[in-house]
């Protein structure tokens, strides 16, 4: 990752998450946003119509790329996606946090400087939704027991919600990425997210990295959207313990 810009209309710690229908879309999407945002998200929705060029181009443009593709297979397979997806010159790659998985990525990206983050508990998800897929953990102590799991495995980050950014940064070493999506700017709505906390309270709380999406992509100014968010965060760095 390069360095983090100070600058209102770069902050590179701030990516906008491209869940649009299609790729026309999203490239339209950042044309409009042009200088005001250094960094995209490409997730699932976009990855069987485009979104691997769409990286590629994006890195031509000189904006920094998260391929959010949350491997998640057994130990082979998930390494050889990694050493593909290591090749594109992305600088953010998830892979949900079980820990064979987690060990499968990070060797399959051999010495790239591709950085993979473990997906820790979505944050769609509340304690009434892990207690239905089977987990008696709440999402925090659930989040945390796949930290430590992270760590072992030598992964790079963790995706989080911002409630637990706290208790993960005081739990792990200097230059571990919490990357949190969840993240709603003062005045906006929740949507389907549970777990969420304003830009400024993510990263004053132990974030390294920002996801947000429909609060930007589906503002009736995405331009103003993207600016408001990176001055609420001017001069705002991530606590470290």
């Amino acid at each position: 990752m390069t360095a983090l810009a100070q600058d209102i209309r770069t902050d590179e710690r701030v990516f906008v998450a491209l869940d649009l229908p299609g790729v026309d879309e999203a490239r339209a999407m950042v044309d409009r946003l042009g200088d005001a945002v250094a960094s995209y998200k490409i997730g699932l929705q976009l990855l069987p119509v485009g979104g691997v060029q769409l990286g590629r181009d994006l890195r031509a443009m000189g904006k920094n790329v998260f391929l959010d593709f949350k491997f998640h297979d057994i130990d082979a397979t998930v390494e050889k996606a990694t050493a593909s997806v290591a090749g594109l010159d992305a600088q953010l790659l998830t892979v949900h946090a079980r820990p064979d998985v987690m060990r499968a990525a990070v060797k399959g990206k051999g010495g790239a400087s591709l950085k993979i983050l473990g997906v820790t508990v979505l944050t769609s998800l509340d304690k009434q939704a892990l207690e239905d897929i089977g987990y008696n953990d709440n999402a925090e102590d659930l989040v945390m027991r796949r930290v430590r799991q992270a760590l072992e495995a030598g992964v790079d980050g963790v995706v989080a919600s911002p409630l637990e950014a706290a208790a993960i940064r005081a739990a792990v070493p200097d230059g571990f990425l919490v990357v949190t999506p969840g993240v709603r700017p003062r005045g906006t709505a929740a949507g389907d997210q549970k777990r969420i906390a304003t830009p400024a309270d993510a990263l004053a709380s132990g974030a390294s990295h920002l996801v947000i999406g429909r609060p930007v992509t589906q503002a009736s100014d995405p331009v103003a959207a993207a600016r408001a968010v990176m001055a609420e965060i001017a001069g705002v760095d991530f606590r470290t313990r």
